[in-house]
Formats: C-alpha cells, sequence, structure tokens
C-alpha cells in the first residue's frame, strides 16, 4: 500500500510538472506589502520572463524578477519559515512548486526573522498562524496574482517554529503551559528547543548554570494556559517539517482537521523527534502522512539553498550543519514528494495556459 501511495504522489508530481514545463520560462519574484503593519510577503510564481541572476543577502540566485506572470495551476501555498529565518533558503523548494504550477507566498513573521529575531518561541507562534491568514489576503488583492488563483484550497509548508504553524493551523491545539512543561521536564535531553540557539549543553560543570537559568526564564515568561488555535478555511493541506510540537495537546492532531504531512529528519537535535514529530505521527498515524523521512539528516536539512556556514554560528552550525554522510542530492527527490503531496490535496485546477 505505502509503495502504491509513492508511485501514486511520483505520478501526480510528474504530470502537474509536465503540464507546468510547457509555457514557463522561468520563476518569477516579487514583494507583496503585508497586510496591518505586516513585513513583505516574497512571492515566487510561474513566470514567462526568463530567469537572470538576482542578490539576496548571501545568495545568488535565478529569478525572473517582477517577471510577467502566466497562468499556473490556480493554487496558492504559502511557505511558514522557520525561527530567525528568511524566503532564500526555501528557494529550491519554492521552485519545485512554482515548476509544477504553484504560486508560492512567503509572510515574514514578526520578531522572528532574520532582520529581527527578537521575540521568537510562544510569543510568535501565537501570531504566525494569523500572518499566514493575512499573507493570503495580500495575495488576493494583488491585481497581477488573484486573476491566476483561486483561493478555495490553499496549501501551508513549514519547517521547525514554521511547522508548528503548519500544526496549529491542521487542527492543533497548543499552549505556553505546555512548554513549560516540556522545558520542566526534558530540559537536559531537548535543551536546544527550550532555549533556542542561545546556547548548547557541553557536558561540563557549566551545564548545570545553563539548565537552571534557562528553566527561571522559562517559568517566569510562559505560565499561560490558553490554548491557541487557528482556522482558515481556504487552507485545506499542510506539511510540517521537523515541526517544533512537544506543546500540542496531541489528541487535537489525531484527526487533523486538513490532510496532513510531515518530514521527519533521524539525526535531529535541535527539535529530537521522539519528542516533536514522532509524537505528532503517533498521535495521527495513518490520518496523515508521512511524506519523506531522512534518516542521516539534521534540523537543517530542508534549509536550501543552506546559508553559507561562515554566516553561522557555532550553535547554528551544530544545530542546523549537514552531519557527515548526509547527501543533499536526495533533497530534490523529497521536494517532488512535497509537490505531489500538495498536488494532491488541493486538486489543481488546469494546466499552464499563458495569460491573455
Amino acid at each position: 500500500m505505502k509503495m502504491l501511495r509513492r508511485l501514486t504522489l511520483a505520478l501526480l508530481t510528474l504530470a502537474t510538472w509536465g503540464a507546468a514545463t510547457a509555457s514557463q520560462a522561468g520563476t518569477g519574484l516579487m514583494e507583496l506589502p503585508g497586510l496591518l503593519g505586516d513585513g513583505p510577503i516574497t512571492v515566487f510564481y510561474p513566470s514567462s520572463s526568463a530567469d537572470e541572476p538576482v542578490q539576496r543577502g548571501p545568495f545568488q540566485l535565478q529569478l525572473a524578477w517582477q517577471g510577467s506572470p502566466v497562468r499556473g495551476n490556480g493554487r496558492l501555498i504559502v511557505i511558514t519559515h522557520g525561527s530567525g529565518g528568511n524566503p532564500w533558503v526555501h528557494t529550491d523548494l519554492a521552485r519545485a512548486m512554482v515548476a509544477a504550477g504553484f504560486v508560492v507566498a512567503l509572510p515574514e513573521h514578526a520578531g522572528d526573522n532574520s532582520k529581527d529575531p527578537s521575540t521568537p518561541g510562544p510569543e510568535s507562534w501565537k501570531r504566525r498562524p494569523a500572518e499566514v491568514s493575512r499573507a493570503i489576503d495580500a495575495v488576493a488583492q494583488n491585481n497581477r496574482l488573484a486573476p491566476l488563483l483561486t483561493l478555495d484550497k490553499v496549501g501551508v509548508f513549514g519547517g521547525s517554529a514554521g511547522g508548528h504553524t503548519a500544526l496549529t493551523l491542521a487542527g492543533g491545539a497548543w499552549s505556553p503551559a505546555r512548554f513549560r512543561q516540556h522545558c520542566e521536564a526534558h530540559i537536559a535531553d531537548d535543551f536546544s528547543s527550550c532555549v533556542g540557539f542561545i546556547t548548547r549543553l557541553h557536558g561540563n560543570l557549566l551545564d548545570g548554570l545553563k539548565k537552571w537559568f534557562a528553566l527561571t526564564v522559562i517559568r517566569h515568561r510562559f505560565g499561560d494556559e490558553t490554548a491557541y488555535t487557528h482556522q482558515d478555511p481556504r487552507i485545506q493541506a499542510a506539511v510540517a517539517s521537523v515541526p517544533f510540537a512537544a506543546d500540542f495537546d496531541m489528541t487535537t492532531l489525531a484527526t487533523p482537521s486538513i490532510a496532513l504531512g510531515l518530514v521527519t529528519a533521524g539525526m535531529d537535535v535541535n527539535q529530537v523527534p521522539r519528542f516533536h514529530s514522532d509524537a505528532v505521527l503517533a498521535a495521527c498515524q495513518d490520518r496523515c502522512t508521512h511524506v519523506a523521512h531522512l534518516p542521516d539528516a539534521s534540523h537543517g536539512a530542508m534549509l536550501s539553498p543552506m546559508p553559507p556556514l561562515h554566516l553561522l554560528s557555532d550553535v547554528q552550525t551544530a544545530l542546523l550543519g549537514d552531519p557527515p554522510g548526509f547527501d543533499r542530492k536526495m533533497l530534490p527527490e523529497v521536494d517532488a514528494r512535497i509537490v505531489a503531496f500538495f498536488a494532491q490535496h488541493l486538486q489543481p485546477l488546469h494546466p499552464f495556459q499563458p495569460v491573455p
């Protein structure tokens, strides 16, 4: 049954991809203003314009800046970036989605992006789902993109903190108090999940002080027992990649409200799988889809292109860098599985046609 499912997904991908490449010359790139004071929204889309070199931060990319849109498959996917993230580390996945006909929007999450990492964790997690909904609204108001889309079936992809957002949009309920309780119970075993990219445990005399200080801050800040949820009827499918998930009431993810897929990494030390992705899979079982498992990968596997290592701190490199033996040549296959999952559950409306 699993082999049949994988074959079906692969065939869906090939069919959609083939329709796309018939009239697409490049991957368009534009930036939309956010709504209600939100940051900018980066949009990748099918374009009849040719790709050209585009520099964004340290990344040299091939994209069609402000290129002419062409009609894709009529569907939108929102990518919600991880903590401290930006759009560019998701460019390869976005290009694969565009090649299959999707328009892809990436909102900048307030206080938890590469330009402003001031409020990561639960404070950001409260805001993120509504930021995704407003990103959909912003695309719907754009006169170049809106005529090409039908927004009754939107997909969401998110990794890490973005995976937390994806789980929330799939019907999950979480609370800051559950975050605190998880860290109180597992501070040593899942330290990075509780403190982020600030520091690590090294098995020395400082570890006790680090754990004491972290728990003191967490207990002070995260006592809120409110169950946070967010519904947007337009969102009909989500993929959570290496998500932070230990603060969810797993009964709310036992039967996801929309099609839910997961991407997992066997060597993830930032969100230790048994507390996060494995717990979600155990809860939803055959009611969700294990889209891909990367046994030799770390937490940063789905960042593609990967940020240059010289720009990362030692802690970030240890938590996000590729373990020895992990081959990034497999990522296009993973991207194809993700694209096929969305093609299956969002039911693309039509193949590419040039815009009249």
